[in-house]
């Protein structure tokens, strides 16, 4: 099995294991759902396999709550602006705690600030920015903190840092 197919594989099961928890691991926070696995699925996608999979798999997850009826509309720009810069940020300096601040700041900040027209259509101009800003930031603060928490944990396992470093004594890069 080559690369591109284990990390389609892993950003499936990623994908999969994301959209399974959203129907009962959420926190209604006014007309938006906070939804930490969301971030930490994004955060760990963008570490393990890189910028395309984490907003592939952002995308996915987003496509399918909606079609579910467990997501929202503003799913999209704020998990896949999260993933994106969480990937990013991770890439130019391998290290964890920039990749969570990506995702902070790419779904609490940008995001939210991405969905604001969608919530002026929908919403109404003075709940818009006020209502999905706080949410979104909370959501990716406790998505962020736990998949630090995790990724700490599988760091320290020497095969793991294999997968992780492309100079490692393992040589296995995902």
């Amino acid at each position: 099995m080559n690369n591109p197919i284990r990390k389609m594989t892993l950003t499936a099961m990623i994908t999969a294991i994301t959209t399974l928890t959203s129907s009962f691991l959420f926190i209604p926070a006014g007309f938006a759902k906070a939804f930490p696995i969301q971030h930490l699925a994004n955060v760990l996608t963008a570490v393990l396999l890189g910028p395309a999979y984490a907003v592939t798999q952002a995308f996915l997850v987003s496509l399918i709550r909606n079609l579910s009826g467990t997501g929202s509309i503003f799913a999209f720009p704020g998990s896949m602006i999260g993933a994106l810069l969480a990937a990013y940020l991770y890439r130019k300096t391998k290290s964890l705690k920039y990749a969570c601040l990506g995702e902070v700041v790419g779904t609490g900040l940008l995001g939210s600030l991405a969905c604001y027209p969608i919530a002026v259509l929908l919403l109404g101009e003075k709940t818009a920015l006020f209502g999905i800003m706080p949410a979104f930031l909370l959501s990716s603060l406790a998505g962020a903190f736990l998949a630090f928490m995790l990724l700490n944990i599988l760091l320290k396992n020497t095969y793991m840092k294999g997968f992780l470093h492309e100079k490692s004594i393992n040589h296995r890069r995902l």
